[in-house]
């Protein structure tokens, strides 16, 4: 009897779960998620639930992908029914390769999640009366609740109910879709998101050809039997998601996951949980508007977005999915390939079996003939061997082996080589002193250039005072040379930061150029400075020999004057 039922289900007949299968639904009435108000965000805590519950937020579809290819289901129909042991040996390779790629920190039960979700499969194909466990419900149920992205998930769904030329086919997506749905009516949300026979229509209404991009619109604008979907992957997003603001409800400090903002009470905000249950307080009513949010923006933040918003500096956004070919990708055709190894292999194996049999005819006689008879075979299977095109990767390799050995032997010598050691280490310690010799010869310029620049600075107080004690009315020639070749650089380029204020000679000088030399530098500057003091020694003894002058000229006209009276005086009284 057991045996007869055991063929039975092995041809897909009607499962049911045992007692054990009820286990995982025992644990799920204990988080009490039938007190969420809004259906799609209960379905979707749910599933998210016994995804967690089973480790399958661990694996991703691509994991899924490799095990089903692995248990060969790919070469089977999609409406073919599996048996339950062939289930469990598929669901058991994906938990046991799960351990061995976990850390040693992080270990799970592959036993145990590998019964729970078997439960849990033969529990939603048993939610539907007359349904048998195929190929198509194990693909789509393991599509469905496995980790990963949501794009990579409908791209391996499109796969499975699209013909060659990659066009959705309506009776394959009805039959997907039907199976899929049996996942939220076995947690008993038949009701809102059970199956129906216009469900597959309601989901592209007014499309005749749907390629991949337009059915992966569903990861945006999902149709009503899907919209638990994209909500259970943003669901497992925004599970560690922080926001340092307290309930305006519960008054909890911070929430974690989903944060609620109404759009009519000014700062009244909610955490995912008050907010799924229909908690309200105050003038706030569950019937007004809330804002979703996944995320925590700093008013700082927020304001840099606005404003950048207002200047358009905001880039545009980017589509909710990639872009893919419509038409699926050619695998490559390995024939030629492989009958051109196949070829090549049959003759090496043609003349092995020459020469066993040449071996084999003739009589066992030991002497030079035979040699050379058998060297010539050898010769003859050499030569094949050589004609064909591996000879010249065997030269390749012969070529790279004989650089890397010689590249080797040259870095050998190097590093073992004393003199060159020494040579290296002098070099390096040259190359520290010099470094060091220059940052002091910075130094000692800098120092020189504010020295200079005071003493210019006293020079051209004392010039410009000279210059006013010999000619009040008109400047020094000099004094105007300089003001006149300083005047338009300090109003074209800004003064360097050592040479504010110092004359052109001296700016020339030290001006920074890449090819200067410090001691025709100090040169030129000596030579400035000397010029200078020569021509203010010059104009200060050119001012005092003219007072000089102008001193005795006026004596000699006084006397002259008082002479001429008394004459005239003497004149007048004779």
């Amino acid at each position: 009897m057991e045996e007869g039922a055991q063929r039975e289900r092995g041809r897909g007949a009607p499962v049911t779960a045992g007692a054990e299968g009820r286990r995982i639904f025992m644990e799920l009435g204990e988080q009490n998620l039938d007190a969420i108000c809004l259906s799609t965000y209960r379905t979707a805590c749910k599933l998210r639930f016994i995804q967690k519950r089973c480790n399958l937020h661990l694996i991703d579809i691509y994991h899924v992908i490799e095990a089903v290819r692995d248990a060969g289901l790919n070469a089977v129909e999609l409406n073919a029914g599996i048996s339950v042991t062939r289930l469990e040996n598929l669901v058991s390779s994906l938990f046991n390769q799960l351990s061995k790629r976990l850390p040693t920190t992080h270990t799970i039960d592959p036993l145990q999640s590998t019964v729970l979700l078997v439960e849990f499969i033969l529990a939603a194909v048993e939610s539907e009366p007359d349904s048998r466990l195929t190929v198509l419900s194990v693909k789509a149920m393991l599509a469905v609740l496995c980790g990963g992205k949501l794009v990579d998930k409908l791209r391996y769904m499109f796969s499975q109910v699209s013909d060659s030329g990659g066009v959705l086919v309506q009776s394959k997506f009805d039959a997907f879709l039907r199976e899929a749905l049996k996942l939220p009516t076995a947690l008993h949300e038949g009701p809102s998101f059970g199956y129906t026979h216009t469900s597959a229509r309601s989901c592209f209404p007014q499309q005749k050809r749907v390629m991949l991009n337009m059915f992966l619109d569903i990861v945006s604008d999902p149709p009503q039997c899907l919209v638990w979907l994209p909500l259970l992957h943003r669901l497992a997003n925004v599970e560690h998601v922080y926001h340092p603001v307290s309930c305006s409800y519960c008054r909890g400090n911070g929430m974690t996951g989903f944060r609620y903002r109404c759009l009519r009470c000014r700062g009244y905000q909610l955490c995912q949980n008050c907010f799924w249950r229909g908690n309200a307080s105050g003038s706030h009513s569950s019937q007004h508007q809330m804002k979703e949010h996944s995320t925590w923006k700093s008013p700082a933040t927020k304001l840099g977005r606005a404003l950048s918003r207002t200047l358009g500096c905001m880039s545009s956004r980017e589509p909710p999915h990639p872009i893919y070919p419509e038409e699926p990708e050619r695998t490559l055709n390995l024939a030629n390939i492989v009958l051109a190894a196949a070829q090549r292999m049959n003759e090496e194996h043609a003349l092995i079996a020459a020469y066993v049999n040449r071996l084999q005819s003739s009589p066992r006689v030991d002497g030079p003939s035979r040699q050379d008879e058998e060297h010539e075979l050898i010769a003859r299977y050499t030569s094949r061997l050589a004609e064909t095109d591996g000879s010249g990767i065997l030269a390749e390799i012969k070529r790279l082996r004989t650089e890397h050995e010689a590249a080797c032997q040259l870095s050998h010598q190097g590093s073992t080589n004393p003199n060159l050691l020494a040579e290296l280490r002098l070099l390096r310690q040259r190359k520290d002193e010099l470094e060091q010799r220059m940052s002091s010869l910075q130094e000692s310029r800098r120092e020189l250039m504010v020295q200079l620049e005071g003493l210019m600075k006293l020079l051209k107080v004392t010039q410009a005072a000279g210059s006013s004690h010999a000619s009040p009315s008109r400047p020094s020639p000099s004094s105007v040379r300089s003001v006149g070749a300083a005047s338009p650089h300090a109003y074209m380029y800004p003064p360097q930061d050592s040479l504010a204020g110092v004359g052109g000679d001296v700016r020339e000088a030290f001006a920074q150029g890449p090819r200067r030399n410090l001691r025709n530098d100090l040169l030129v500057a000596a030579d400035s400075i000397t010029n200078t003091v020569s021509s203010l020694v010059k104009e200060l003894h050119s001012g005092t020999d003219r007072r000089h002058t102008r001193t005795t000229d006026s004596k000699h006209t006084h006397t002259h004057t008082r002479r001429e009276k008394s004459a005239e005086h003497s004149v007048v009284s004779g």
